[in-house]
């Protein structure tokens, strides 16, 4: 046995260049991330403040911040039911003078129809909840906004293009022809009795222009 037997040299130590990369880099590439959610987060709600701002330019703040909250309404049902529905919506945009909108995966046309409809179902409760407290306060301007929010939503219920109801006329007519006939009933009952309902809303919300 030689005195060297138990001898191991040292073997060089190749440095991680991957692992020192990381390390270096790390804490930037992380704040880059924070970073660029935080600025998304902005963007998001920065629509509604920026919305409100075009709003009250146009007609006064506290009609503006009325108008705009309707609208968030009217897109919060859209997105609780997409939500219910399993459908991953995210929380509404706004575009200013040209209203909101929530991105969700499309599913069936069942959903689509309810999906749909709770835009106008939601928005149109919130238009009444303007005009009930109008009423008891009398309150010209929630009166107003209370015939707004009615005329908004009934819009969105015309069949048309990319409209609410263009979506809730297409998914009924595709569960007619694909045997679904009693959802296709209950679709098109939705669609024209939640119409119905908004055209008598603006009807007794209306204000003559003298008094607003």
């Amino acid at each position: 046995m030689s005195q060297y037997d138990d001898y191991e040299p040292l073997q060089p130590h190749r440095r991680d260049w991957r692992e020192t990369i990381k390390r270096a880099f790390g804490p930037l590439i992380a704040a880059a991330i924070a970073l660029a959610k935080f600025t998304f987060v902005i963007a998001k709600f920065g629509s509604i403040f920026i919305t409100i701002g075009f709003y009250a330019l146009a007609f006064g703040w506290t009609f503006g911040i009325g108008f705009v909250l309707l609208i968030l309404f009217h897109e919060l049902g859209h997105y609780i039911e997409a939500r219910r529905e399993g459908l991953g919506p995210k929380l509404p945009v706004f575009i200013p003078f040209l209203g909101a909108y929530v991105q969700y995966t499309r599913g069936h046309p069942w959903q689509t129809v309810k999906v749909a409809i709770a835009g106008p179902i939601l928005g149109g409760l919130a238009a009444l909840a303007c005009y009930v407290v109008g009423k008891q306060r009398g309150s010209d301007q929630l009166l107003a906004l209370a015939h707004v929010g009615f005329l908004l939503n009934l819009v969105n219920l015309i069949p048309v293009w990319i409209l609410d109801g263009g979506a809730i006329w297409r998914s009924a007519r595709w569960l007619r022809l694909g045997g679904g006939r009693g959802k296709a009933t209950i679709a098109y009952a939705l669609l024209f009795g939640t119409a119905a309902l908004l055209v008598v809303g603006m009807i007794v919300s209306h204000v003559p222009r003298s008094r607003v």
